[in-house]
């Protein structure tokens, strides 16, 4: 009689689920979306995109663990689809938008994020078992991801009116930043403390609900102003924990 993959932890570790893959593939899909509509001239569609896969990307891990159908397929399928939607995606979008216009500073910015991004994926992958899970290290890939697309997003959907060169060399800045962020140490919260199972008040679902009114008000600039914050937290994180640090050694020195 064949072994029940439910019963077998065995067996079961490398089944393949539909639910949470169909969300990995569905994030997969919008990232190449976003690089075709970036080829098309349609910046502002391949921005969504990214935030669409973000979206997604952070739906499958959580549906896995709330059906119970977590894999180790799943996990480098999850890792491989954020290669291309939060790797390779944003920077042929910021390319395709603005960074052409750099010459080889261009392109090299735009390979600096994408070598950022696979080393971040790769590290995580390797790390995931011994670092905090409370925070990332590094910026994660889809906030970087996010803030690269919330920079195009709020540019062309708002038209301002700002020198090219101004422009180009801003974007540029943004990618390069984000392609460090991601390999750095900094601590960023990871909000995986959040559990969906778990009962919450009803002020939390009162908060969530102005905060979705909050960002449909202009999704672009809000958005990427709550990204510049998370991608900048880091630095407050490192900050606290090091003044923290800081105050213990003097303690010890002291009673010593």
């Amino acid at each position: 009689m064949p072994n029940n993959p439910l019963r077998d932890p065995d067996l079961r570790h490398r089944s393949i689920y539909l639910l949470p893959n169909a969300f990995t593939t569905a994030a997969l899909f919008a990232g190449f979306y976003a690089v075709v509509q970036a080829m098309n001239g349609r910046f502002e569609m391949a921005a969504i995109a990214i935030f669409v896969a973000m979206v997604l990307d952070g739906m499958d891990g959580r549906v896995a663990r709330l059906t119970n159908t977590t894999s180790a397929f799943g996990e480098q399928y999850d890792s491989l689809s954020d290669m291309t939607s939060f790797g390779v995606a944003p920077a042929l979008v910021m390319y395709e938008w603005m960074l052409q216009d750099l010459g080889r500073w261009g392109w090299l910015a735009a390979f600096v994020y994408v070598c950022g991004a696979a080393l971040r994926l790769a590290r995580f992958n390797t790390n995931i078992a011994v670092v905090d899970k409370r925070f990332f290290q590094g910026l994660p890939s889809p906030a970087a991801g996010a803030l690269i697309a919330g920079f195009v997003w709020l540019v062309v959907d708002n038209r301002l009116q700002v020198p090219h060169e101004f422009l180009a060399w801003t974007a540029f800045a943004i990618t390069i930043y984000c392609g460090i962020a991601m390999v750095s140490n900094l601590p960023f919260y990871s909000g995986k403390a959040f559990a969906l199972s778990r009962s919450v008040p009803f002020w939390v679902i009162l908060v969530f609900v102005a905060g979705f009114v909050f960002i449909s008000s202009n999704p672009p600039v809000i958005l990427f102003g709550l990204f510049i914050v998370y991608g900048l937290s880091g630095w407050g994180v490192w900050l606290w924990r090091w003044r923290r640090l800081s105050k213990q050694v003097a303690l010890r020195s002291g009673a010593e």
